[in-house]
């Protein structure tokens, strides 16, 4: 994999409740709503789970998913082509975590902020 290696953390407070939270990240049509920059290219389920595999469209560029955790408040995704890594999502009432890891030409750090800030503006704009 050409890249470097790469690694961000962040976390971030949102008015949500954590089901609310879980919901926008592990149920495919919430996910798709607020997931910036590219679409699945793959059917989803309804619900994200364990063993689950789809490939994301970022521009010209694929990112192979497999969720390798999805639990109430945990989601663990392994990546591979365009990031080669990891990806993992922890939440709780009011917030919620990033943790991402891998090698890529992609920044990292630029993605996952966007990433986070859309998810909040979603959450906040919900109701």
């Amino acid at each position: 994999m050409l890249g470097n290696f790469q690694q961000s953390q962040l976390r971030i407070e949102v008015e949500a409740t954590a089901e609310a939270i879980r919901n926008s990240l592990l149920r495919s049509a919430q996910l798709e709503k607020w997931l910036p920059s590219g679409g699945f290219t793959t059917g989803m389920p309804e619900e994200l789970h364990p063993g689950l595999q789809f490939t994301r469209k970022i521009g010209p560029f694929a990112i192979e998913h497999k969720v390798d955790i999805a639990t109430s408040n945990s989601l663990r995704l392994l990546l591979s082509q365009g990031i080669d890594g990891f990806h993992e999502w922890y939440w709780g009432e009011g917030w919620v975590q990033s943790r991402i890891e891998g090698v890529t030409i992609f920044p990292i750090s630029l993605g996952q902020t966007l990433s986070l800030l859309s998810l909040q503006q979603f959450l906040t704009n919900k109701d």
